[in-house]
């Protein structure tokens, strides 16, 4: 399967549109994805596809919002 690239224009942006994409997986997988994420690193899921790439897809997430977060409290 081919990947799509993705540019986005701002951080705010990425993180936006991934908080969309991870709100499908748990919308079609029913969980969120912090617990999904927790069972994913404890081997409780496949290592189907889709997972890692919600699993990656989280781990940007989360990055992003952290980095975010403390650009926000140096604004502060």
């Amino acid at each position: 399967m081919r990947k799509q690239v993705i540019e986005y224009t701002s951080e705010l942006d990425a993180v936006i549109a991934l908080a969309k994409q991870l709100n499908v997986y748990e919308i079609k997988y029913q969980m969120t994805s912090e617990d999904f994420f927790n069972k994913y690193s404890q081997g409780e899921t496949s290592d189907d596809e889709v997972f890692v790439e919600w699993a990656g897809n989280y781990q940007h997430y989360l990055a992003l919002h952290q980095h975010l977060e403390s650009k926000l409290k140096d604004v502060a």
